[in-house]
């Protein structure tokens, strides 16, 4: 991945469902991925976390990378905005 040019401002909500068993490893596997943060989960397997783009990626390019964290069941984008500079 290449450097990427930041002047917007672009965020995701992203609601994240994984086995209620895998939730730390899930966690784990998310908090790896650029601009992601983990802001909390429920015992039954969902998890809240938000995308940003960062220098190092795209926010889209983490969306889509979240699909592929081991334990993943879904990801569902619930809110996103994108502003100008």
């Amino acid at each position: 991945m290449g450097q990427v040019e930041h002047v917007d401002f672009n965020v995701c909500g992203v609601l994240v469902n994984a086995r209620a068993e895998n939730i730390a490893a899930v966690e784990a596997g998310l908090a790896e991925l650029p601009g992601v943060e983990i802001h909390d989960h429920t015992d039954d397997g969902n998890i809240v976390v938000t995308v940003e783009d960062t220098d190092q990626s795209r926010a889209s390019e983490s969306l889509l990378a979240i699909h592929q964290v081991a334990g993943v069941l879904s990801a569902s984008l619930v809110y996103h905005q994108f502003e100008t500079a």
